[in-house]
């Protein structure tokens, strides 16, 4: 059986039957051609298998090797389950391994501060009816949106106009594989923000269906939001490497040292396993650590004898 003959008939049933986005349709498709690439082989057997996963470990992070196994290791349950062979190779192999767990980088809450502070003054001393001072309003727009919605940096650049009730304040976002949630922002002033950059926007907003535009009308896009982003850390004197991502940790984690139940985080960041939201518990944890150490009535005794 070439089973490796298979894997366009996989590719198209992840697309069209599970209806997997690009990203990882394009991941997946990698993984499977490394994968074969290396065993030389249109059918390998569990001995070749055992080598390519020894292999991944040797050149690859945790993280990586994960996926790149479970790519293999889903191609072939397809081909079990549509009886194109018999019994899954993967069943005779031990994959599972000890991952270390690398909590999120957060930003301190001061910096966050530092940093708004920073983008608002400056925007004070601009006028909207320059090009650069409509561009910074958009920018401080992106930054507030980041960290009341903890969305992901393609779900901010994708926003499309008619996916924010400015009213209302309710943002649908469509997340990874098309899943669209929704957040609502309730802070007034974020809304009169939005407000005021949209009314400023309107025309080429419409016109381009994105919310998020550049000075040319077209969408803002992910590479040119970490680039803002990295612009305005730096204007702020904040010498963090900051990136959209942190702002997402740092909302979750927040909202959990806030006391938000981690299940109702886990629906607001769109996460489809409560395990990935629970990581954040752990950071969240180093807080309630610091809180113990500075507040706990213990530290206000006095005790006879105690070293």
């Amino acid at each position: 059986m070439n089973v490796r003959s298979k894997v366009k008939q996989y590719l198209e049933y992840c697309e069209f039957r599970k209806e997997l986005d690009a990203k990882t349709l394009k991941a997946y498709r990698i993984d499977l051609r490394q994968y074969f690439d290396f065993v030389h082989s249109d059918n390998p057997q569990k001995d070749e298998i055992e080598i390519y996963i020894t292999d991944l470990h040797k050149k690859y992070k945790q993280k990586t090797v994960k996926r790149k196994i479970a790519s293999v290791k889903a191609f072939y349950a397809f081909l079990e389950g549509e009886e194109i062979i018999t019994e899954s190779p993967f069943r005779k192999i031990r994959v599972k391994f000890k991952e270390t767990v690398i909590l999120p980088r957060i930003i301190p809450r001061s910096e966050i501060e530092k940093l708004l502070n920073s983008m608002y003054a400056s925007f004070q001393l601009s006028r909207t009816d320059k090009p650069q001072g409509r561009c910074l309003l958009r920018d401080i727009a992106i930054v507030e949106v980041f960290f009341a919605t903890g969305a992901r940096v393609y779900e901010i650049s994708n926003i499309q106009a008619d996916c924010i009730d400015i009213d209302s304040g309710v943002i649908r976002i469509m997340g990874k594989g098309d899943k669209e949630r929704y957040v609502q922002i309730s802070e007034e002033s974020i809304l009169r923000l939005l407000k005021k950059y949209y009314q400023l926007n309107k025309k080429v907003i419409k016109e381009s269906g994105y919310f998020f535009v550049n000075c040319r009308g077209k969408r803002f896009t992910e590479q040119s939001i970490r680039m803002m982003l990295k612009k305005y850390t730096k204007l702020a004197g904040i010498t963090r490497n900051i990136t959209p991502h942190m702002f997402r940790h740092s909302f979750a984690t927040y909202l959990i040292e806030e006391g938000v139940d981690v299940s109702c985080v886990q629906q607001i960041l769109g996460h489809s396993s409560i395990k990935t939201t629970q990581i954040y518990i752990h950071v969240a944890a180093k807080k309630q650590a610091e809180i113990l150490k500075m507040r706990h009535p213990r530290n206000q005794m006095k005790i006879i004898g105690a070293a």
